[in-house]
């Protein structure tokens, strides 16, 4: 184990690294130099007088160069690892457990092979240039692929939840032995790998601003402080933290709810999403890559939008944005950093004829990521916040490589859907045992329910309005456990009828319809009126 203060030292090498290839890192170079041609500066004071002027030159930008500094480290200090010796493997920096780290190996394997065997199949490359009339084709209908009906038929996707669930479902640590505990609650649930995950106390406190004598948005009435009185109060503090520009303060502001008018600023804010003419240069740069190169992932794409959000009538009229968004995605290198604190390892190709050699291998997609069926999902709830296809994307990205990666991860880490799927039915087994028993003996798991609902954040099955109250909170705490709690809520709130079922099918159609629930009060409810 390290000291706190190596730890420390450790994270600050990261972060500085970090740093030094960013757009900001170059901005402060350039207004230090600018400054050193100022004749007031004095070569003995120089550190002094540089560090200074930078202060007072950064406030007529939006945010002083100082705050600008401060939230990118809070944004690296949000998405890296937790410090580990600097002699560990790299892989085990990745992820620590070995056969959670053989179990993803296994599962990429098993998503290159059906990818390839589609390729295979439909004899088209997994790569091509496009000739010039199909590039002006494609910039001409930018706007408006949504309109474009292409032959998918053949198309399927690489794979669905249910084919993950699968896998997971078959996890085992080989050095633990449960058998000499066969009426163990363990038992009774899907999960069988020994993680530690939270219970209601526990809960409780990592939720605190959740609790019930606290003001919230998304809940009509309060004990204490009238709706209309919080809300009012609560967004004119926002509208403060909007003009500090402080990501951390940002953060712990929206764990009671984001008021609408300034919900994209704040999610933009503490995302460090930003969208200066850099940002807009570089998604011009995807762009151009989608106008000039085909992918087969392209179609897996096509094919995902036109089968959920297509279908959803609060996604619908996105579809053109999703198309641009997803289409640059899959192109940007960037999104490969991930990988360094991800689990998953990005899958490669090689160029025709030199199969095997490392020199010939290059990552597919560009950016690691394969999609699956309801991949789309993650951007479409986004496309309410942002107009500007360049800041959509952006925000987008950050809530990819900060948060939805875990969602389709094997891994340990507290936020990944392992962890998830095992607290969503430890508060089950702990809260509602009955239900629980009941449910496994007629053959319906509460999991091969609410993995669905996990796997995609829920996007897709609640109200708009409510998904986002629900996404303020995986922001402002940094963290996916808050989708195993409400998960967990929604069977709570259903309890009575689900008790009356006999199959999985009568147990799916109790729980089909997810459009009218209230998350707020869900939340609240089973977290802080529940008695244990």
């Amino acid at each position: 184990m390290m000291d706190e203060g190596t730890e420390l030292s450790v994270t600050i090498a990261q972060i500085v690294q970090k740093l030094k290839g960013s757009n900001l890192h170059s901005q402060l170079e350039r207004q230090a130099k600018e400054c050193l041609q100022r004749p007031e500066i004095q070569l003995e004071d120089l550190k002094e007088d540089v560090k200074e002027f930078l202060k007072k030159s950064g406030k007529k930008h939006l945010k002083c160069w100082e705050t600008k500094l401060q939230n990118a480290v809070y944004r690296e200090l949000n998405v890296l690892p937790p410090p580990s010796h600097p002699e560990a493997p790299a892989e085990h920096i990745k992820e620590p457990l070995a056969y959670m780290r053989k179990a993803q190996g296994s599962w990429e394997k098993r998503i290159l092979k059906s990818l390839n065997s589609m390729c295979t199949e439909l004899s088209i490359p997994l790569a091509r240039k496009r000739p010039g009339n199909e590039q002006k084709e494609l910039l001409s209908k930018w706007n408006e692929m949504g309109t474009d009906e292409p032959d998918l038929s053949h198309f399927r996707p690489v794979y669905a939840p249910k084919d993950f669930l699968e896998v997971l479902i078959n996890l085992r640590n080989p050095n633990y032995d449960s058998s000499d505990q066969p009426s163990s609650k363990s038992h009774w649930g899907l999960i069988q790998v020994p993680l530690k995950v939270k219970d209601i106390p526990e809960l409780r406190e990592s939720f605190a601003e959740l609790g019930l004598n606290s003001g919230q948005l998304g809940i009509d009435d309060t004990t204490q402080v009238p709706a209309d009185m919080f809300e009012s109060e609560h967004a004119g503090i926002g509208r403060k933290v909007l003009i500090e520009q402080d990501s951390a303060a940002a953060e712990q502001y929206i764990r009671q709810g984001c008021p609408n008018e300034l919900r994209a600023e704040l999610w933009a804010l503490i995302l460090n999403a930003t969208n200066e003419p850099e940002d807009i240069l570089y998604y011009e740069q995807l762009k151009s890559g989608v106008l000039h190169h085909d992918l087969l992932v392209d179609n897996l794409i096509y094919k995902d939008v036109k089968l959920t959000a297509s279908n959803d009538d609060y996604y619908f009229v996105f579809e053109d944005y999703l198309y641009q968004v997803l289409l640059c995605f899959s192109r940007d290198t960037v999104v490969l950093e991930h990988f360094n604190y991800n689990s998953a390892t990005p899958p490669k190709s090689y160029i025709q004829g030199k199969l095997g050699l490392e020199d010939y291998a290059v990552v597919y997609p560009p950016n690691g990521v394969i999609p699956f069926h309801g991949f789309s999902m993650y951007v479409a709830p986004l496309c309410f916040l942002y107009n500007e296809p360049s800041k959509l994307y952006t925000v987008f990205r950050e809530m990819y490589v900060r948060y939805f990666f875990r969602l389709h991860s094997i891994s340990s880490f507290s936020s990944g859907i392992v962890s998830l799927c095992l607290q969503f039915e430890s508060l089950l087994q702990t809260h509602l045992p009955q239900l629980f028993y009941h449910l496994r003996e007629i053959g319906a798991q509460p999991l091969r329910i609410a993995f669905k609902w996990m796997v995609r954040a829920f996007s897709g099955y609640l109200a708009t309005d409510q998904l986002l109250l629900l996404w303020d909170r995986v922001l402002g705490y940094n963290s996916l456990e808050i989708l195993a709690v409400l998960a967990a809520a929604v069977f709570a709130f259903r309890a009575q009828n689900l008790m009356e079922v006999t199959s999985l099918a009568a147990a799916e159609a109790v729980l089909a319809d997810l459009s009218t629930l209230k998350v707020m009060p869900l939340l609240q409810i089973f977290l802080f009126a529940t008695i244990m």
